[in-house]
């Protein structure tokens, strides 16, 4: 019989381990291969760390890394002002039909594709869009204005993308917490900050930081968003290893990129949990 348990387990976990060897694993080997693939002449390659190096001596390179990674940060913590509020109000201040109703509106923007989404934003914010006119109509401009291709567009589009990942575990933590607790602490004399400081943030560190783990990850690695958005000066990481697979063919160098952006959002996220204390398996479980 426990051989037969320990058989079922194994077929009813191949499928998931099936999947995981040949679209995760598999992929990541290839590219640490062709990563110390260092090419000498054509089609003649040996093993080194050039194409690392490559990275460091040009300062294109690693400044658009950089900024990738701080603005992925900055897109991280926004997401979570705009959206900490939201689950707030759906967990702890709606109830039955009107919670259900808030929750799909979250998520009726997510029935669309990304590219979609994207494409609605500069609809609304190109020269000639709605935001434009309609400040021109009000009198509030003397002109048209361009609020595409700059930063704050692809910070816009960055929070909005991201939205949904950062809302439903901070729903989900939040509903976990008993209300009973809040009014406690209004009891003792405590005004709405001190409840939110002592009893709610605490309780919801664990959605927090599996929200944020998502959405940075999801940021870090958009393409579509800080393209179409920030236009050819956007200066994002992706866009360079998109470059170097497709525009330059030189998949070595375009491997030990992603290499490079996997180590990096695998470090800062790993920090993260140290820092708050937290293990993986805690926040996910949340």
């Amino acid at each position: 019989m426990r051989s037969e348990g320990r058989l079922a387990l194994w077929l009813l976990l191949s499928p998931a381990l099936l999947w995981l060897t040949l679209l995760i694993v598999l992929p990541h080997v290839d590219m640490v291969i062709l990563a110390l693939s260092e090419r000498v002449r054509p089609r003649v390659y040996e093993f080194g760390f050039g194409n690392f190096a490559e990275f460091f001596k040009e300062p294109l390179y690693w400044h658009t890394f950089g900024r990738t990674v701080a603005f992925s940060l900055l897109a991280t913590l926004a997401t979570f002002l705009v959206a900490f509020p939201t689950a707030y109000y759906i967990a702890k201040l709606m109830r039955g039909r009107a919670k259900s109703l808030a929750f799909i509106a979250c998520l009726l923007p997510f029935w669309v594709s990304e590219l979609v989404r994207t494409l609605g934003w500069i609809i609304l914010l190109r020269e000639t869009g709605v935001v434009s006119t309609l400040l021109l109509d009000l009198g509030i401009t003397g002109g048209r204005v361009e609020f595409l291709y700059n930063d704050a567009a692809i910070l816009v589009g960055l929070v909005y993308s991201s939205l949904l990942f950062m809302v439903v575990p901070l729903v989900t933590s939040l509903d976990t917490l008993d209300d009973s607790m809040i009014e406690a602490g209004y009891d003792l004399g405590g005004n709405g900050f001190d409840v939110l400081r002592e009893i709610v943030v605490p309780h919801a560190v664990p959605g927090i930081l599996s929200g944020s783990i998502v959405v940075f990850m999801l940021t870090l690695g958009n393409y579509v968003t800080p393209t179409l958005l920030g236009g050819k000066n956007s200066l994002w990481f992706t866009e360079q290893i998109y470059n170097q697979f497709i525009t330059r063919f030189n998949w070595q160098l375009g491997s030990a990129f992603g290499i490079l952006l996997l180590v990096a959002s695998s470090g800062i996220v790993w920090a993260g949990l140290k820092l708050s204390r937290q293990s993986l398996g805690t926040v996910i479980g949340r």
